[in-house]
């Protein structure tokens, strides 16, 4: 609780009683909150209200209570609520009663009846029960151990009728008791223990009760069990421990008055403990293991927990105003209630040979005793000869700690026709609620009328009764007047007009708060999806429209890269690429013709979409890998072959390399003056850098009259046929990038040559073992290296002239 000072409870144990009460002040040590005694000598309950002091009776704030419950029950049935039920407890006196209707009309409500506690409980027992007796009447006790009370009810059920037997009560005995003797023990052993009194701080206190009011309910489960309570005061952290038995031990006090009001209700009823069929234990309070055992020792059978502790009085209080009520259609069940108190009605009689009252002595009866029916009404009579006065009030008994007087009602005045005292019959009726009242007083006279006969003859007529209404005038003592009444309804207007001003005030700010974010929803993200779709279109056009270019000039080109894929299968690849360039121009064409603010026809998701089904559907037909080729006859036996790549992985150039045609070169007889090795981890000074992409190689042929075709990933640029030597006319072989023949090569030149090549072999033997796409490079280079280093050799050694006539290296 984070403002106990402004916030009531208990409001049942202030309403319709006076301050001084003893019982009252008892309660008053325990409540966080301040209360004064007023004026009239009734408390008055101080709390802050909209930032101002303000002072409150019990029944205006038991009329918010009712108003607030009235709004919940009305928001549930999306209907108004005006007519109910009340449950009260049956030690609930005349002021009391009336202070529940008082608090019920400032709260807009209109009680068909103010049904005992047990009552209610009973009748929720009993509605339901189709096995009822139709002659014998079952005998049930409920035994309802709340908060601040305890209440015992023995009812008698047959089929479709309950009636209450007796009633009897203790006003303060119950959970809250054990509570409080928890409290007390750990409050003390805190203070020994820690050094803290929590009886000088308000929430410190608070916190505490309700820390002992989840151990009872912990120990009714549990022969032992903790307490912890973090920062109770001071800052300090405070730990507790108790067994069932300790708590038991402090509890005998409370624990031997339970079964004085079990005593006296059995008998009231006029029952043995052998006539009591079941017993039923309802109550926040019925929780305690001990309580239990004292109500099995007393009814010799076991109390069953059948229904439900909290909500039976409600249940009750629901079908009591179903019943009553002409709207709703409820079975059959009638419901006998008793008065639990004995109500007398005192006057002043004239002595007898007195006249006109010079001597009056004072006389009471009883009109309704204890277990009276409710409702009830009753006459009577008396003989007045002016305006009189009726008190009435309760039956003074050892139960009884309230004021004895209820209230005074004065009859007249009223004028007799005769000299002599009239006759008055005042009516007196104990109502649904349980509230005495004089209903009505009526002024009888005699009227004698003589009948004239036809024989003369005068026979004495029946006498005639004339009946005249007399006004009743009502005194309360303690109750709110008419116009305090009316006050209190206004004020209680106003504070729920605030209270709903500001309801509605939160719920229109809530409401513009989800108005902007769905406002926001609706036009700041479609205005920046269309805004983040235009700047990205372009970007996914370009990658659709690159992948059609793409894949149609592959399908249409005579690279001999694409030269085994079947003509029908290009198709195939061409007509998708048509659809989709289809696809796209017709959506462009839509999409720029709407406004920017219009949500776009051509996304960009449907593009990327577009892209990929396309790459799905050609990648597999334009990669289909080449067929491996057949390897070529030899006259000699061939070196150690490479191990062969996969075709997947191997580049054209490399396969174009490995199907050159050996070039047959006479070697001379004359060995090498030195043997070269090439390492794969050194490459000769002139050989083209690890890993370039491309190697160029420009030649010109003898002549001079056209550059050799440029070679790219080992494709040469014209579609020619790989590097190979040709057969000349004359006889030998010719070159085709150097245009001359073997003859015409001298020795020298040969035996360079026959060396070079002897180191591609060489090589190719040597890397057999590595990498497979470092192999490929490697060998290309090594190519590289005898095209260039021989025509620069040959170049050098006999002064020939390049494609332009001038001496210097072959081909560059």
């Amino acid at each position: 609780m984070m403002n106990p000072k402004n916030s009531i409870s208990q409001i049942k144990r202030l309403i319709g009683r006076k301050y001084n009460d003893p019982e009252l002040q008892r309660d008053l040590q325990s409540l966080p909150y301040a209360v004064t005694e007023g004026p009239d000598g009734y408390p008055l309950i101080h709390a802050r209200y909209l930032g101002e002091a303000r002072t409150f009776t019990p029944t205006q704030v038991l009329g918010m209570v009712l108003s607030n419950l009235k709004g919940i029950a009305e928001k549930n049935l999306n209907a108004a609520v005006v007519d109910c039920c009340i449950g009260i407890p049956v030690y609930f006196n005349e002021l009391q009663r009336r202070a529940v209707l008082d608090a019920a009309t400032i709260a807009g409500l209109h009680p068909l009846h103010l049904i005992h506690e047990t009552t209610a409980t009973a009748l929720a027992y009993g509605i339901y029960k189709t096995d009822l007796p139709e002659t014998d009447q079952l005998n049930v006790a409920f035994v309802d151990i709340g908060h601040a009370s305890m209440q015992v009810c023995i009812a008698g059920f047959k089929k479709g009728q309950l009636k209450i037997l007796a009633h009897s009560y203790d006003r303060s005995l119950g959970g809250r008791d054990f509570d409080e003797a928890l409290f007390q023990h750990f409050a003390a052993k805190f203070k020994e223990q820690y050094k803290i009194d929590v009886f000088q701080n308000a929430r410190a206190c608070l916190r505490l009760r309700a820390a002992c009011e989840k151990l009872k309910k912990m120990l009714s489960a549990n022969p032992e069990a903790p307490l912890n309570i973090e920062c109770l005061m001071d800052e300090k952290d405070v730990r507790g421990f108790i067994k069932r038995d300790e708590f038991e031990q402090i509890s005998i006090p409370i624990l031997e008055r339970v079964k004085q009001p079990l005593e006296k209700a059995l008998a009231d009823a006029g029952l043995t403990i052998e006539n009591v069929h079941m017993v039923e234990v309802v109550g926040s309070g019925s929780c305690v293991p001990a309580i239990i055992k004292i109500l099995t020792e007393f009814f010799k059978k076991d109390p069953r927990h059948s229904m439900n502790a909290s909500e039976c009085v409600a249940r009750g209080c629901a079908l009591q105003c179903a019943i009553l009520s002409p709207t709703f259609k409820v079975r059959d069940f009638q419901v006998n209630e008793s008065f639990p108190f004995s109500v007398a009605f005192s006057w002043k009689s004239a002595a007898p040979g007195t006249q006109n009252g010079a001597a009056e002595n004072l006389q009471s009866t009883v009109v309704f005793p204890r277990g009276n029916p409710i409702p009830s009404v009753k006459a009577l009579t008396f003989y007045r000869s002016g305006t009189f006065s009726v008190d009435v009030q309760y039956v003074a008994g050892a139960e009884l700690q309230q004021p004895a007087k209820i209230s005074t009602y004065t009859v007249g005045p009223f004028q007799s026709t005769t000299s002599e005292r009239a006759k008055l019959k005042v009516k007196v009726r104990l109502n649904l609620h349980g509230i005495v009242s004089v209903e009505s007083a009526t002024l009888l006279e005699e009227e004698d009328k003589p009948v004239q006969m036809e024989a003369d003859t005068k026979v004495e007529a029946p006498k005639k009764v004339k009946k005249t209404n007399i006004p009743v005038a009502e005194l309360v003592y303690g109750g709110m007047f008419p116009t305090d009444v009316q006050k209190a309804v206004e004020k209680e207007f106003e504070m729920a007009l605030q209270d709903r001003v500001m309801e509605e005030t939160k719920d229109r700010k809530n409401a513009v708060e989800a108005y902007i974010y769905d406002m926001r929803n609706k036009q700041g993200d479609p205005i920046e999806e269309r805004y983040k779709e235009s700047v990205n279109r372009g970007a996914v056009i370009d990658q659709l429209v690159r992948c059609v270019n793409s894949y149609r000039e592959a399908a249409v080109s005579n690279d001999p890269r694409f030269d085994h894929i079947d003509i029908s299968e290009k198709e195939k690849v061409l007509n998708e690429c048509v659809e989709a360039e289809a696809w796209l121009r017709e959506k462009k064409l839509q999409q720029d013709s709407l406004p920017k603010y219009v949500n776009p026809i051509l996304s960009s998701a449907d593009v990327l979409k577009k892209t990929e089904t396309l790459d799905r559907f050609c990648k597999p037909i334009m990669t289909k890998p080449r067929p491996a080729p057949a390897k070529p006859a030899t006259p000699e036996a061939p070196p150690t072959p490479p191990p062969q790549a996969s075709e997947q992985q191997q580049p054209e150039a490399l396969a174009y390399l490995l199907e050159e045609e050996e070039i047959e070169v006479p070697v001379s007889k004359e060995p090498a003056k030195e043997d070269v090795k090439m390492d794969t981890d050194e490459a000769p000074n002139n050989a083209l850098p690890q890993g370039s992409d491309e190697t160029d190689v420009n030649m010109q042929d003898a002549k001079g009259t056209a550059d050799a075709p440029r070679v790219e990933n080992g494709v040469p640029e014209s579609g020619d046929k790989p590097l190979q030597m040709e057969a000349d006319t004359k006889g030998g072989r010719k070159c085709k990038f150097f245009q001359w023949r073997d003859d015409e090569i001298c020795e020298c030149g040969k035996v360079l040559i026959s060396e070079q090549r002897q180191r591609i072999l060489t090589l190719e033997t040597d890397i057999a073992g590595y990498r497979e796409r470092e192999k490929r490079l490697l060998i290309c280079l090594g190519l590289s290296l005898v095209i260039k280093w021989d025509a620069t050799l040959l170049n050098a050694s006999f002064g020939w002239p390049n494609s332009r006539g001038e001496n210097g290296s072959l081909g560059g």
